[in-house]
């Protein structure tokens, strides 16, 4: 039986993920108040090899670069300048939990004018604002790009994104988020994928671990612990005991397909009810195969182009109809498909139509 790729995928998979594999409640879930910061900057790229902004198309370049120039003690009131080596752009950073005056932070830089290449560039000191308006960090450095480019006088080649680049430990934390975990009381876990049954092994799991009830599910994504129950006096010790235990996880039924690469992913508990299918198709062919006629020589005539199209529809056997469904478990969902015989392009296809016909028991997700 001849097996499609995206379906052997499916079948191996399965064979490996069959027995329950307990999870980390830190890879599970998030505690309540421990968590990032986003942070943006607005700032300028200087020391490109002529692909940065023009002036005339990016005016708010030339702004930024006065303003920058007369703090520097540069006074260029009036006059007229057209550097093409520098570039506006918006930098961006996570502003870890607990981050420490002093640390450093990844920043991502992209321009926003019509620069052509951010490569070999610095940028310039850039102050990153929170939500709050507040600066959080400055952010300095040389850019590391991910692309490159080219152009001649008729030609250009583009390779990866080179407007985009990356600075490596690049910013400086000059203000803490103020937050004190030893403050708190009670922690809610978050999961981040809400199920009733996996809230209720994550509180059954920590009620276990400390012999007592601390924890209680609140509802399908959160757990609330008391800290004060469990008997530790510290909140982060509590806590780092809690996100080492392991529970079992459970997840809806799903089916993903990706129709640009043809992948198809299944759950462990997918179900098809029992179905008959048939599928085929229509191939509709149009050939152009003009005649040109010329004039005999010497004569006054012209040359004519005579059209001739020839058109065809062509039906491809299908595969007659083909019991699919009634299996308890993944392997007979995937033998009843390939027993289709098709390729994976049209077994999307036709999990789609099972899915319409409300045999596909599990959330059909298309990307």
């Amino acid at each position: 039986m001849r097996i499609p790729a995206a379906l052997a995928l499916v079948l191996l998979v399965w064979g490996q993920i069959a027995a329950a594999t307990p999870v980390r409640i830190k890879d599970l879930a998030e505690f309540d108040g421990v968590r990032g910061n986003d942070l943006v900057g607005y700032g300028l790229v200087v020391g490109l090899n002529g692909t940065g902004d023009g002036i005339r198309n990016a005016p708010f370049t030339e702004e930024i670069m006065s303003n920058l120039l007369e703090r520097l003690g540069v006074n260029v009131t009036g006059e007229q300048f057209r550097p093409k080596n520098v570039a506006a752009v918006f930098v961006t950073a996570a502003l870890p939990a607990f981050a420490r005056s002093g640390s450093r932070i990844d920043v991502a830089v992209s321009a926003i004018g019509d620069a052509k290449s951010l490569l070999g560039g610095t940028l310039v000191m850039t102050p990153l604002n929170a939500a709050d308006g507040q600066i959080y960090a400055v952010a300095q450095g040389a850019i590391v790009a991910g692309g490159a480019s080219a152009e001649g006088a008729a030609a250009k080649v583009v390779q990866g994104v080179p407007t985009a680049g990356f600075i490596p430990l690049g910013a400086r934390v000059e203000r803490e988020v103020e937050f004190e975990l030893s403050s708190l009381s009670t922690v809610r876990i978050a999961l981040r994928s809400p199920d009733f049954s996996t809230a209720e092994r994550m509180e059954t799991a920590i009620n276990t671990a400390f012999a007592r009830p601390v924890a209680r599910m609140l509802d399908p994504g959160t757990v609330a612990v008391d800290i004060a129950a469990t008997g530790i006096g510290s909140t982060a010790h509590a806590l780092g005991r809690i996100e080492n235990l392991e529970v079992e996880p459970e997840q809806r039924a799903r089916v993903v397909v990706d129709q640009r690469s043809g992948t198809i992913v299944m759950g462990e508990d997918v179900r098809i009810s029992r179905v008959a299918v048939s599928q085929g198709g229509l191939t509709l062919r149009i050939e152009e195969a003009p005649l040109a006629v010329q004039p005999n020589p010497f004569s006054e005539g012209q040359s004519i182009v005579v059209p001739r199209s020839r058109a065809s529809i062509e039906e491809e056997p299908g595969t007659g109809l083909a019991e699919v469904g009634s299996g308890s478990s993944l392997s007979e969902v995937v033998a009843g498909l390939n027993a289709l015989g098709v390729s994976t392009r049209d077994m999307i296809d036709i999990l789609k139509s099972i899915h319409a016909a409300g045999a596909l028991h599990a959330d059909f997700i298309v990307q």
